[in-house]
């Protein structure tokens, strides 16, 4: 969007391709990646305490005290982040004390990992003042982490050349069954 303007370009959007191009013949509610991904961790707290976990933080005390939600957040977030596969429950006891739960990544949740460089990436577009942000950077020459968009055959694609189809005539089907809704 042209901030000064407040007008989309045309390359603000993806060129609809197949049966994608007759949007207002199906709904994607219910059916997209997208929504799907936001009901696993498209809250603050979830994102928060994901955040912290590739930070390196596992126990429950560290989450809470590092991303400032209340006790009762970080353990309705973790249960759920559990339920859904993205963290796994490890336990763990120190001398003298009871037996409790280390929080850790799984696969799916370290599939994240190019998430939270985009919205590190995205968020210093913001231009506000935080001076003190977290960086995230290369290991092995200490040069900035970077989010791109790449196509399978490994080609960098801007949004102006990228494209939106249903992956398969049996979702545009089931799709057009839906009732409309907003997505």
């Amino acid at each position: 969007m042209n901030h000064d303007e407040g007008q989309v370009e045309p390359t603000d959007a993806l060129e609809r391709l197949g049966a994608f191009a007759a949007r207002d013949d199906w709904t994607a509610t219910g059916w997209c990646r997208i929504e799907r991904s936001l009901d696993l961790i498209g809250t603050r707290s979830a994102m928060l305490i994901v955040r912290e976990l590739f930070y390196g933080g596992t126990r429950f005390d560290e989450l809470a005290r590092r991303t400032g939600l209340s006790e009762a957040v970080v353990a309705g977030r973790l249960k759920q982040l559990y339920a859904d596969g993205i963290v796994d429950r490890r336990p763990y006891q120190e001398p003298g004390k009871r037996t409790r739960d280390e929080y850790l990544l799984t696969d799916r949740g370290r599939a994240l990992f190019p998430i939270i460089v985009a919205l590190v990436q995205w968020g210093e577009l913001l231009g506000d003042d935080h001076r003190t942000g977290v960086e995230l950077v290369h290991r092995g020459c200490e040069a900035p982490l970077s989010a791109h968009v790449r196509c399978a055959k490994g080609h960098d694609v801007p949004l102006g050349e990228a494209a939106a189809r249903l992956k398969d005539e049996a979702y545009a089907a089931a799709a057009r069954r839906q009732p409309h809704g907003s997505d």
